[in-house]
């Protein structure tokens, strides 16, 4: 009998225990169970909150913990996105801080490194259900795909003195930010669940999530959330700016501030309080995606980026950073080369004949020579200044690359010497090109393919180096050696630095008492 006992007394808890365990698609989180779904052995989630809905009085509020439930909450759809001008395959609504998890990991003790996306958009659209944002070709690599929403526009960014008043900081806007980092903590706390490293986490993003990133980079307040970063086309290094133009975005909390009250006016809304009780669908539409951007609040973002990285006062973790090669063909609007020329004398002031130098248009129209100044400003002076500050100051390394995957079109096409333009690396980087479409070139695919490795290995190791790519040598300043990505992979030099130096004068100018007096 005694023995009998004594063998139940084993059995019984173990059985128990097997009992209580979920099945492979359900997940217990610090609010609750998740069920998702398991598809040829990775298990997807899909719409879980990580904050409270920022609705009602928490509309232009820094995000709250989301509430726990009871029961198991059902994980298979992806959640709405952000309220926004477009429509969101997901939809849209305020109700929209949630993230998605696609896991490659067998069991909670895996530990297998996490990729974070943060979608772009010009802080003003997207979303994480766009299917290009699909994360299984990467999480089948090897990591575990996270992809975060964020509120976007004047319901993500806009300042205000009331509600700076409310804040115990004193400052306002920025929220978008805020709601990033509430995803990281989240990530932090309940990824090992998944199977993921907390102490492993890399985030990515391009164009709005690119310089997001590099904001995240900056922010002492996203210290230790994450420990390494990659931008596409991202960077945010140019001086604030009262109008603001592409790389010079950013503007201070009293001119944001200016900003919103007009918002406030054109709403026809007589205090914060009325203009919360309003539905988002009849805030004012139509609003400058300038208005709708990340500030210098002095306290999300503390200062200038630029003077925060030379001054070595940012997150030092490793990056991995570049830009596409025809950015300019998505932003330059002019036609002419007269037009050309009268833009860059109302942006460039001073500056404007040496960059038209450096920058030529053509006799009667604007070439990729001229196109790239738009490209330079908004994305390749920020990648280089990047690279070269944190070289300079900081401890970790920085991997450098340029985009350039394109046909290669005659001469007397319309395309004839465009480049890739701005979002084309999208597709790329999450492997989602169609072998099946004839427009996909085997080139595409093996570009496809290494920057898929490429990127999933940085989450790794640190790193972009493995077996079945070239070597990807880090950037510094004694050796500043770029990968080019396309038509097959291989280094380079820095394109266009003599360029860039150009620019670089004007934007250092720009930083000086006289540029910024000329600026207002």
């Amino acid at each position: 009998m005694k023995i009998i006992l004594y063998s139940l007394a084993i059995v019984c808890p173990l059985i128990m225990s097997a009992c209580s365990a979920l099945p492979p698609e359900q997940v217990k989180v610090k609010q609750g169970i998740v069920q998702g779904t398991v598809e040829e052995g990775l298990r997807i989630f899909k719409g879980i909150p990580f904050a409270a809905p920022p609705v009602g009085e928490l509309r232009w509020k820094a995000p709250q913990d989301a509430k726990k439930w009871k029961g198991v909450r059902p994980a298979t759809e992806f959640a709405p996105a952000a309220f926004q001008g477009g429509e969101p395959p997901s939809g849209k609504s305020e109700d929209c801080l949630y993230l998605n998890i696609w896991t490659p990991a067998k069991t909670a003790k895996d530990k297998i490194p996490v990729l974070v996306w943060i979608y772009g958009g010009g802080f003003s659209f997207g979303s994480t259900s766009d299917p290009v944002h699909n994360g299984e070709h990467l999480a089948r690599k090897g990591v575990v795909l996270v992809s975060l929403a964020y509120r976007v526009g004047q319901l993500g960014f806009m300042a205000h003195p009331e509600l700076s008043a409310e804040n115990p900081n004193g400052v306002s806007g920025n929220y978008g930010l805020l709601d990033m980092m509430a995803g990281l903590e989240w990530i932090k706390e309940n990824i090992a669940a998944f199977g993921g490293n907390p102490g492993k986490v890399t985030i990515f993003g391009e164009s709005a999530g690119g310089i997001a990133v590099s904001m995240l980079c900056a922010s002492p307040l996203a210290k230790g959330l994450f420990h390494g970063a990659i931008s596409q086309s991202g960077g945010s290094f140019g001086p604030t700016r009262p109008t603001t133009f592409p790389g010079e975005n950013m503007k201070t909390l009293k001119q944001a501030e200016e900003a919103g009250f007009a918002f406030m006016q054109m709403a026809g809304a007589e205090s914060i309080d009325a203009l919360r009780k309003m539905e988002a669908g009849n805030l004012p539409s139509g609003w400058g995606m300038g208005s709708a951007w990340p500030i210098v609040d002095g306290y999300v973002i503390p200062d200038d980026q630029h003077k925060l990285y030379t001054a070595g006062k940012y997150n030092d973790v490793p990056v991995l950073i570049g830009y596409n090669s025809d950015e300019g063909a998505s932003f330059s609007r002019e036609k002419t080369s007269e037009e050309y020329i009268a833009g860059v004398k109302a942006r460039y002031g001073k500056f404007a004949d040496d960059l038209v130098k450096a920058y030529p248009p053509g006799e009667n129209s604007v070439p990729k020579t001229a196109r790239d100044l738009a490209r330079d400003a908004a994305f390749g002076w920020h990648t280089w200044s990047w690279a070269r500050l944190q070289s300079k100051t900081g401890k970790s390394k920085v991997y450098y690359y340029y985009f350039d995957q394109h046909p290669e079109y005659p001469e007397d096409s319309p395309r004839y010497s465009y480049g890739s333009p701005h979002g084309q690396d999208v597709a790329y980087v999450f492997m989602h090109l169609d072998p099946s479409n004839p427009r996909t070139s085997k080139s595409d695919l093996e570009i496809s393919e290494a920057m898929g490795t490429y990127w999933t290995n940085f989450a790794k190791y640190g790193h972009p180096n493995g077996e079945g790519v070239p070597e990807w040598p880090a950037f510094t300043n004694e050796n500043p050696v770029v990968m080019v990505l396309g038509p097959t992979p291989h280094t380079g030099p820095v394109p266009d630095e003599s360029s860039l130096k150009v620019l670089d004068a004007y934007f250092e100018w720009r930083r000086s008492p006289e540029g910024r007096e000329w600026a207002q």
